[in-house]
């Protein structure tokens, strides 16, 4: 099976939420995430189960889970208004784009239990994580842990599906996070200051709002040399979910370059996508009364923006 990294599922979703409508998404999901847990036991979701996205059935329990596009930009909130338009029209519209493919993407359980509120709501409507995945991923630390934390009640209500995963490590190495831990999983990479809960959550200037967006998209597609062993004869593969290019099964290659029987590379066959390349930022970043940290942003965004 092919997984274009590249691909945009609001391509694909008929101008609806991608993680209900878009098929190219679920049918991924269905893919990356039916495979073995931890202690060895099966993990095989299906589609077809009524009234559920994504559903499991075993000797380890029943789950239904929900697709969430876990990756926040605040590009759309009404209190960062200010500190997107300081930033180029089409950095934003790039970040956005690539939020929305397959490295930005996770299952959670999409259940309410005992009515109260899911996973994906609690992220949301929870301030202190912001709908923040490096946030989300320090309660799940914590709740393997026995610590609390702002979500530790509706974790514990799926404590079930945790559960499948022995321990943290189990839960980060199956879903691909590797990228967000350090110290043997001791801490996280967080892609703003944290201080155990008490610093905000949402970015208040320029300089932090960039920085914040640089380490949310260096998520998404930062290449790594690992990849090479996803497609042979090719150097490297951009861009590229870091998340995947930890997935080790020989059947996952990319569209893009995929070789053909004679082992020659081909174009990627026809899809729908917005282009996903980092655009150069040249444009300069507007400093408005506000945005006088600005300077540094720009060159954040000089600096980063690949040659493709």
């Amino acid at each position: 099976m092919y997984i274009d990294v590249d691909f945009d599922f609001r391509t694909d979703s008929g101008g609806r939420d991608p993680g209900t409508y878009s098929a190219t998404l679920r049918r991924y999901h269905q893919y990356l995430w039916s495979k073995p847990l931890p202690d060895g036991r099966p993990f095989v979701l299906d589609a077809i189960t009524p009234h559920s996205y994504l559903h499991h059935r075993s000797e380890a329990g029943e789950f239904w889970l929900a697709s969430d596009s876990v990756l926040q930009t605040f590009t759309s909130w009404t209190s960062t208004r200010g500190l997107v338009a300081e930033m180029p029209p089409e950095y934003i519209d790039w970040v956005n784009t690539i939020t929305y493919t397959i490295g930005g993407m996770l299952l959670f359980p999409g259940n309410r239990v005992d009515g109260k509120m899911s996973i994906n709501g609690a992220r949301g409507f929870t301030r202190k994580i912001a709908d923040r995945l490096d946030l989300t991923l320090e309660c799940i630390r914590r709740h393997y842990r026995g610590e609390p934390s702002p979500l530790d009640a509706v974790l514990a209500r799926h404590a079930d599906f945790f559960d499948l995963f022995t321990d943290f490590d189990g839960y980060v190495e199956f879903f691909l996070l590797q990228d967000l831990v350090a110290d043997g999983g001791a801490s996280l990479r967080f892609f703003m200051s944290f201080d155990d809960f008490s610093t905000p959550s949402v970015p208040r200037d320029v300089e932090t709002y960039s920085e914040f967006l640089e380490h949310t998209t260096d998520f998404v597609q930062a290449p790594q040399p690992a990849n090479r062993h996803l497609v042979t004869g090719r150097r490297l593969i951009h861009p590229l979910s870091t998340r995947l290019a930890h997935r080790t099964p020989a059947s996952v290659t990319m569209a893009a370059d995929a070789p053909d029987d004679q082992g020659r590379h081909r174009a990627p066959p026809e899809r729908s996508r917005l282009g996903t390349a980092r655009p150069r930022a040249s444009r300069r970043v507007r400093l408005g009364p506000a945005g006088r940290q600005g300077h540094r942003a720009r060159n954040d965004l000089r600096r980063r923006a690949p040659r493709i």
